[in-house]
């Protein structure tokens, strides 16, 4: 197959010289799909200086405040999109969930042998369904915490935006989730909850520098925001165990 590009892009056709178009950003070289050209891709999307990830990331630990308002004000090139590091930062977490283990993970709904009007197998299946299935219940901490977001901060920005914010933020509690499964497997295994405690400073700390302004409010109301969302987030997934649990065993 011949992709030379004849002084075009074949992306945009767009008349180019070099080794990117002007118009679009894309390789004038191109070239057949081979496997190792998709492995570089993927490598230089993830690691490369000028990818967008490691922006990100940077910009969400040193200043999040920055990027929230750069990408909801139409600077969005530079930045992962939200969606996407939530479902990379998720992926991420199975795939050291699964190189680590999961033993000493979990007592997310309590010790199924101290509730003494549960089936303690019951409780435990619930259980296991909740730690087997955090990535898709995650969204329900997504949707939850753009929800009180828009509810507590309902002047500034639509739900759709609070959204975006959500995406973000709870992508990047995936990566305090995962970085506490070293802890939990190597260090403490009675610390189930650190990363959830990091998570509650960290959104306040996410809130003062997104909204600059009125700061011992903004923090009042983000942590009571957090909390909200976090508890609403374990009953609800909770409840949607209880009842799978249930209706497998019928």
């Amino acid at each position: 197959m011949n992709l030379n590009n004849n002084g075009y892009c074949h992306n945009c056709e767009h008349p180019c010289q070099g080794r990117f178009c002007p118009a679009c950003g894309q390789r004038t070289s191109v070239h057949k799909i081979t496997l190792k050209e998709t492995f570089d891709d993927l490598a230089d999307q993830l690691l490369s200086l000028n990818s967008p990830l490691p922006q990100t990331l940077k910009m969400l630990v040193i200043n999040p405040g920055y990027l929230l308002r750069d990408y909801l004000y139409g600077k969005r090139r530079r930045y992962y999109r939200p969606i996407s590091f939530f479902l990379l930062t998720t992926l991420f977490y199975l795939l050291i969930r699964w190189l680590v283990g999961s033993e000493g993970l979990g007592q997310i709904i309590g010790n199924p042998e101290a509730n003494p009007f549960v089936d303690s197998d019951f409780l435990y299946q619930a259980r296991e369904f909740m730690i087997e299935n955090i990535n898709s219940l995650l969204f329900i901490l997504v949707a939850v915490l753009a929800l009180l977001m828009k509810l507590f901060y309902r002047r500034y920005y639509s739900l759709a935006e609070y959204f975006a914010v959500s995406f973000y933020l709870i992508g990047f509690y995936m990566l305090l989730v995962t970085l506490n499964l070293f802890y939990i497997r190597y260090v403490n295994q009675n610390i189930q909850y650190l990363s959830t405690l990091v998570m509650t400073v960290y959104f306040v700390y996410a809130m003062v520098s997104f909204f600059g302004h009125r700061k011992w409010l903004t923090a009042s109301k983000a942590f009571i925001t957090f909390i909200l969302a976090y508890v609403f987030y374990v009953l609800l997934a909770s409840i949607i165990s209880f009842v799978i649990v249930a209706l497998k065993q019928q």
